[in-house]
């Protein structure tokens, strides 16, 4: 990767006075809402199937929210960006979310959100995560919002592939461990309902990811209803029931 100077001031701004790098996460959404005038920001995981569940770091409740809507929901400017590969430019929800995003679309609109810009984060093929970005008011980036919104997506890129070089040394980050332990218990929780149900896997999500919408809970509050055996899925009318796990 080539880093522009914009992307190589960040990383130092993120890597200066000596901090934990483990906080890296939490500073760079912190210092690109304030580069972008945004309302938020979120950094999440992302696999070739769509978002993971995995949260590296948010700004604050609404775009944390929002990165939890798009993987229970499978849909959303964060999904779009990383299969296009491309940025996804919402500069005005209320005009077009409910039309492309039938399900995440009444949601985005009323947690408030007015204006979504996602950066997806790649290295050639492979999926790293997107950088979402969120406004509680409608417009679109300047030209000069636009281009450190890229590098601040180019300098995540950088933090994550670093998070992942110290975890697979042994020396596991723990926002990015947490994130990637969110991600397995969802994987296992997919696993069992496909056990239950006689169904694929991309079902099982599929049925997972409803329930925790129907319910509205967070997914990996349910996945772990299912893993400690609370929470079994079946062909009943309800589709599931509560278990004893005693």
């Amino acid at each position: 990767m080539v880093r522009s100077p914009r992307v190589s001031e960040i990383l130092a701004s993120l890597s200066g006075g000596g901090g934990d790098r483990a906080v890296q996460p939490d500073r760079l959404c912190q210092e690109c809402a304030a580069a972008v005038a945004v309302s938020g920001v979120a950094l999440a995981l992302m696999t070739a199937d769509g978002p993971s569940g995995g949260i590296v770091a948010a700004t604050d409740g609404a775009a944390k929210q929002m990165e939890e809507l798009q993987f229970a929901l499978g849909e959303g400017p964060c999904v779009d960006a990383s299969r296009s590969g491309r940025p996804v430019l919402q500069p005005d929800i209320l005009a077009t979310a409910v039309g492309r995003w039938p399900a995440f679309g009444p949601g985005v609109l009323a947690a408030g959100i007015r204006a979504i810009f996602a950066f997806p984060l790649r290295v050639g093929a492979i999926r790293l995560g997107v950088l979402d970005l969120y406004r509680d008011t409608p417009g679109g980036l300047s030209a000069e919002e636009l281009l450190d919104a890229l590098a601040f997506a180019d300098a995540a890129t950088v933090v994550l592939l670093h998070l992942q070089h110290q975890a697979d040394a042994g020396g596991a980050q723990p926002m990015l461990a947490g994130a990637f332990d969110d991600r397995a218990e969802v994987h296992q929780a997919t696993g069992m309902i496909t056990i239950q149900l006689n169904v694929s896997l991309a079902n099982a999500l599929v049925r997972l990811r409803a329930h925790a919408y129907a319910t509205e809970r967070p997914i990996g509050e349910i996945a772990a209803d299912v893993v400690n055996r609370r929470l079994r899925f079946d062909h009943s009318d309800a589709g599931s029931s509560r278990q004893d796990p005693g």
